[in-house]
């Protein structure tokens, strides 16, 4: 029997992913870097992104438990429907705030002393705001005190978890691998929206909240033990000029000796571009990046496509659904605190299967771009629906569910589903992959904080667009619809397909690698002529304001 010589030496893991990630990488790369320290790096550092979920979905049940209402000042009387629209917006949007200020903390941290230690350092943070939430008991101002702490963390952990996998993942499969993330913000939020149904169903008084509080810590511990036992990633290494520490880190989870051929060819690639990105303009100070990023027509293009991608992701409505899930489905018709918090436990169910299948069979195969434009069309029609519903034939209390009532909330499932299927894992994907390497650190801290500032804007917005645009709220569907359909658009002239590139490839992509190509033939005209004799940085700046203008 012959053996197939792309897979020969392949363990169980490289053979199941050569037979379902179908790119020119997977062909060319060898089967032995497709080892288990690749997939447990990344799980490690998604526990991150975990956090995130654990929030969101541990919020959105808590704000409708009758222990935590009666506690912290919400009212079950309808003539209190605005007041309590109003303060359940500032106790879910208050982590976000946290959350902004987080993303540029943890850049700075990041890019000082390294990805690994700021996570660590966003996972202790996280769970000292878990306390402080936990031990509120009443106080409105300690739980905005605790949950903008705790925001802070996640917020940092947001940003970093995508840069440290994408530096750290094989090229063929950086998508699946960055796309974790997403896996495990589902999955925690799955895993809170249990908790919170658990909660109500066996526990009494003010434990049925107290325990979901302080369950948001947990994957926060999870990440630091995880953490200290990974290794830095070897592009900050690089840039540190630690090469020798670089070389190691990367032959490890490689799982090649360090004198490889595939090693030595990587680490060209990272000192080649870090080379050249010191030609462009040289220095390292944030106001050097922020020139080289906003200058350049290649980083710039960058720099507004990730702004870009996370305004779109924020604006589909997913965190309207994350975050008030609970009080979306009472909207539809179902009634009983239990009944909607068991209904938010299959929501969260749907969108942790639905985003391992995109991950599994999509991320690497189907691509980027494509994924993102089917999906903007599918949740748009699925917002269309229920708006269409909420408007036409309005659930009525006391009376049970008609039909078109169960459709639309079959919609809200299918719109978790496709958000899975593409805005979710693709964005965070995206944003951490085609950045330069000197500015990947802050231009996924931009990224990230954009993020965060719309989700503040959603999750501050939806309550009091649930109250009074529309009876039962039916015109924010419509809206968040509107922008789904708009962002076939963004994603059809703006957005060029990555799958299968090596991070340092990205250059070419985005015409950087011709700019340099212009400024070195540039330079040795000159030089060949004897005409300029000056500071060898000085003048490759000139060269670069020159072209780029």
């Amino acid at each position: 029997m012959s053996t197939n010589p792309i897979t020969a030496g392949a363990g169980p893991g490289a053979r199941f992913l050569y037979k379902i990630v179908k790119n020119d990488a997977m062909k060319e790369d060898p089967p032995q870097i497709y080892g288990w320290r690749t997939f447990m790096m990344a799980c490690s550092a998604c526990f991150g992104g975990m956090l995130f979920g654990f929030d969101i979905g541990t919020i959105g049940g808590v704000l409708t438990l009758p222990a935590f209402m009666a506690k912290y000042g919400l009212s079950s009387d309808p003539k209190f429907k605005k007041h309590n629209a109003d303060l359940s917006a500032n106790i879910a949007s208050t982590l976000q705030a946290g959350c902004f200020f987080g993303c540029f903390l943890s850049s700075w941290i990041a890019d000082k002393w390294g990805r690994k230690n700021a996570l660590i350092f966003n996972g202790f943070l996280t769970v000292v705001g878990c306390v402080i939430q936990s031990c509120s008991f009443g106080s409105i101002a300690s739980m905005y005190v605790g949950r903008c702490v705790a925001g802070v963390g996640v917020g940092g952990a947001s940003m970093v978890v995508p840069l440290y996998i994408a530096e750290n993942a094989p090229r063929a499969i950086r998508g699946g691998l960055t796309g974790i993330y997403q896996l495990f913000i589902a999955c925690g939020t799955m895993l809170a929206f249990w908790v919170n149904y658990g909660s109500i169903l066996n526990l009494k008084g003010e434990s049925t909240y107290i325990v979901p509080l302080a369950m948001q810590a947990l994957p926060a511990v999870i990440l630091v033990i995880c953490m200290l036992l990974n290794k830095e990633s070897p592009r900050w290494l690089a840039k540190a000029d630690r090469w020798e520490d670089a070389t190691k880190v990367l032959s490890r989870i490689r799982n090649l000796p360090a004198d490889h051929p595939y090693v030595r060819g990587e680490l060209k690639d990272i000192s080649d571009q870090l080379e050249h990105e010191r030609m462009l303009v040289g220095g390292a100070t944030l106001k050097d990046l922020l020139r080289e990023m906003f200058t350049i027509p290649g980083n710039r293009k960058r720099a507004l496509i990730s702004i870009g991608l996370m305004i779109c992701q924020q604006m589909t409505g997913t965190n309207a659904i994350n975050y008030y899930a609970p009080q979306i489905f009472k909207n539809l018709g179902l009634v009983g605190t239990s009944t909607n918090l068991f209904a938010t436990g299959i929501y969260g169910v749907v969108k942790m299967v639905t985003c391992a299948a995109f991950l599994l069979f999509a991320a690497d195969s189907l691509g980027r771009r494509k994924s993102l434009l089917w999906t903007s069309i599918a949740q748009g029609c699925s917002m269309l629906y229920i708006g269409l519903y909420v408007r036409i034939d309005p659930p009525v209390a006391g009376q049970s569910v008609p039909p078109a009532g169960y459709f639309a909330l079959v919609c809200i499932f299918l719109f978790a589903g496709f958000f899975q299927w593409g805005w979710g894992p693709v964005c965070w994907i995206y944003v951490s992959e085609i950045p330069a390497a000197r500015l990947r650190s802050l231009n996924v801290a931009i990224a990230a904080a954009t993020q965060w500032l719309f989700n503040f804007v959603v999750a501050r917005a939806t309550p009091n667009m649930l109250a009074t645009v529309g009876a039962n709220g039916y015109g924010a569907f419509l809206i968040y619809a509107c922008f789904c359909f708009s962002m076939f658009f963004f994603v059809w002239f703006f957005i060029p397909e990555t799958k299968g590139l090596s991070l340092e490839k990205m250059d070419d992509l985005f015409g950087v690698t011709e700019l340099i190509k212009r400024i070195e033939e540039d330079r040795e005209v000159h030089a060949a002529a004897g005409t300029i004799d000056i500071d060898q940085k000085e003048a490759v700046r000139e060269e670069r304001k020159e072209v780029a203008a």
